[in-house]
């Protein structure tokens, strides 16, 4: 009689129940052992190695116990998967199908206890696709369920969890102020009117001590509580929570919770940020001047010269300039480096390559060409956007 090693396989979606002494797991495991010694006389064996994923969606494959449980199946310390259900070992079709290919390259199958078939026989194939199927559409009609009743409630105001940002603590469906929190979001916000700059923000909230918020994840770790970066204050300044308002898929709607802003100063700050914003809020393709030289430009030091601008009286103004001037250790100090016009540059170099191309390129491609000829040659070079390219 052919030994045949069996290795059970559970898995539980949520982490639910799983402190219990005997959980959900425990129970997929006590049926699929029952399973296994019922087929003892085809000389089906129980391995003693336990593969549970608790807490994991079978919508993917990054599972921990699952991965191990293949690369046995690979290494063929496995013939026979035994699992409670199908949807226990993957509720995909395409994620099927690739666990199908390995257990055949390994001469391995799985069975299922409370569903008649096993994937050694064509029939068991035939009928694990089509249950396969329903639980992919149950899945796909599950997560639309519940993205209609997140936006729904979002639309309603209701704080739908996730992160909770600094200034406020969550409260079920709603958030409440945490006041000595709120009063560095008011902060925060102040400076930004009072400067107009995410960088004097920064060094200002990183002079007065201010710290991003502090939380424990679900693995005991202990984060947050770091220097607000420029990116991080950006964030802060943009999100429509302070002013108790909810986000959702590029609507804003009213909020349930309490603003920390208010209306009046929201509105004044993102009026600020969408000027000095380099790019219009929302859109990817201004149509303002780009720095086609960005990365390509040093100074006499070696230093590389970054694209920066201002605007003054509703005028943009470009320029290049060393690393030493945009990253001076406090304002008002002046940094020693190049600050170069941006347009006036391009233009110079752009006009110095057409040039080049004239005079070496086209000459060199018509021996013995008279001015004229490389003249009527260069027609198509007056037109093309040489300094555009990015190499």
């Amino acid at each position: 009689m052919v030994r045949v090693r069996c290795a059970i396989y559970t898995r539980k979606s949520s982490e639910e129940g799983l402190e219990q002494e005997f959980n959900s797991l425990d129970a997929q495991r006590e049926a699929c052992e029952a399973y296994v010694a019922s087929q003892r006389h085809e000389g089906w064996g129980l391995l003693k190695t336990r593969y549970d994923d608790g807490g994991i969606s079978g919508g993917h494959l990054e599972r921990p116990a699952l991965q191990r449980l293949m690369m046995d199946v690979d290494e063929g310390r496995v013939d026979q998967i035994v699992v409670y259900k199908i949807d226990r070992l993957t509720r995909s079709l395409a994620d099927f199908a690739k666990l199908v290919d390995r257990l055949d390259t390994a001469q391995a199958s799985f069975v299922s206890v409370t569903q008649s078939f096993n994937t050694a026989t064509s029939m068991g194939r035939l009928t694990l696709n089509v249950l396969l199927s329903f639980a992919q559409f149950e899945r796909e009609v599950t997560a639309e369920r519940i993205r209609d009743k997140i936006a729904a409630s979002k639309k309603k105001g209701l704080w739908m969890g996730g992160y909770v940002p600094l200034g406020y603590e969550a409260a079920g469906r709603t958030l409440t102020i945490n006041p000595g929190e709120a009063g560095t979001i008011r902060i925060v916000f102040t400076l930004y009117e009072e400067h107009r700059t995410l960088n004097r923000v920064a060094q200002e909230a990183e002079r007065l001590g201010i710290r991003s918020k502090r939380y424990v994840t679900q693995s005991g770790r202990d984060q947050g509580g770091r220097v607000m970066s420029r990116g991080h204050i950006h964030k802060i300044l943009t999100n429509p929570l302070y002013a108790g308002r909810i986000a959702h898929k590029g609507l804003i709607h009213e909020g349930q919770h309490p603003a920390i802003i208010d209306a009046e100063q929201w509105e004044r700050v993102q009026a600020i940020l969408t000027a000095q914003s380099a790019i219009p809020r929302g859109q990817r393709n201004s149509g303002r001047p780009t720095s086609p030289l960005a990365g390509k430009l040093f100074d006499i030091s070696g230093e590389r010269l970054t694209p920066v601008h201002t605007q003054k009286a509703g005028r943009r103004y470009d320029y290049y300039i060393s690393q030493s001037l945009k990253t001076a250790a406090a304002p008002g100090v002046k940094g020693s480096g190049w600050r170069l016009p941006a347009r006036a540059l391009e233009d110079r170099i752009n006009a110095a390559v057409r040039k080049h191309l004239r005079t070496t390129i086209l000459g060199g491609l018509v021996p013995n060409a008279t001015p004229q000829t490389i003249s009527d040659l260069s027609i198509g070079i007056e037109c093309w956007p040489l300094i555009g390219a990015q190499d």
